[in-house]
């Protein structure tokens, strides 16, 4: 059950009420946002809320259990400090919302009403809607380490322990947005990057980074593809730096990085075949023992 503050119960009791709904957003990056449905700013608890025509709120949902809950908000990039670069960019992708209920003629009376989470984000030419969804979801994010023949780490964190050294280049043609060639990474082998990290340090993607789709290296010719194209169009000269990519394999973990030791995952687990393969009689393989030795 949720305590109202006495001020706010107490208007609430009155017969006609000044009330209104505040948001705040916080990115990925740190930057925090705030909004209000209301005609004129409000501030509170520290927070300033800026009054913004463009946001609209849908009907919420609640769920039972662990399911998740939520509901959109649509918006149009003339929005006060939205921008479509910012949401290309990623900088909104599971960012924080605030919900609160306020006495916009006494701001100080004011409860939060919700915390959600940006989910999908869906654009088009003049605005965005973004599914908000509730704090359930983080019951469905993965916790702990599987057991699977694959590495559950990431690339070069704590846990991998693989120095990363990026490589510098930059474009010598593009179709301006999923394809870039780049002759200057001729001495690595093919598919060398692939499932790497390319980040962008110039031009009109600076801090753009995407992962790196597949890394052709054939008949001299050197292209990458990416996974989610760039906010905006890519130039010929456009700097980036590249860092290799993984299949979380156990051989490339050895073979490519020298990090066997490191290995988050367990290669020598018996699959499939041998457990529906059954025993046959005098076959010692299925001793309890280990079957690479």
């Amino acid at each position: 059950m949720r305590e109202l503050p006495a001020g706010l119960a107490a208007h609430l009791a009155q017969e006609a009420t000044t009330l209104c709904r505040c948001w705040t957003l916080t990115r990925r990056d740190g930057v925090v946002l705030g909004f209000t449905d209301h005609d004129r700013a409000l501030a509170f608890a520290g927070r300033a809320f800026s009054p913004v025509a463009a946001l609209e709120a849908a009907e919420t949902t609640s769920e039972l259990g662990f399911a998740i809950g939520g509901g959109d908000v649509t918006g149009a990039f003339a929005a006060t400090g939205l921008s479509e670069d910012d949401l290309a960019r990623g900088f909104y992708d599971d960012a924080r919302v605030e919900l609160f209920l306020a006495n916009w003629a006494q701001p100080q009376q004011h409860v939060l009403l919700e915390v959600g989470f940006v989910g999908e984000v869906r654009r088009s030419d003049l605005g965005f809607t973004a599914e908000v969804r509730s704090g359930a979801k983080a019951f469905d994010e993965e916790r702990g380490r599987i057991y699977a023949r694959s590495c559950s780490a990431d690339l070069g964190d704590a846990r991998c322990g693989a120095a990363l050294v990026p490589v510098s280049a930059s474009v010598a043609a593009t179709d301006g947005r999923l394809s870039i060639t780049a002759p200057a990474l001729s001495a690595f082998p093919d598919g060398h990057f692939t499932a790497g990290r390319l980040s962008f340090t110039g031009g009109a993607n600076l801090g753009f980074a995407s992962e790196v789709k597949r890394h052709s290296a054939r008949d001299g010719l050197v292209a990458l593809q990416l996974w989610q194209p760039a906010p905006a169009p890519i130039a010929v000269g456009d700097a980036f730096a590249l860092t290799p990519g993984c299949d979380k394999s156990f051989a490339t973990c050895r073979r490519k990085f020298a990090n066997a030791l490191n290995f988050r995952g367990f290669p020598h687990m018996p699959d499939n075949d041998v457990i529906i393969g059954g025993v046959r009689p005098g076959d010692g393989a299925l001793d309890g023992g280990s079957l690479f030795r």
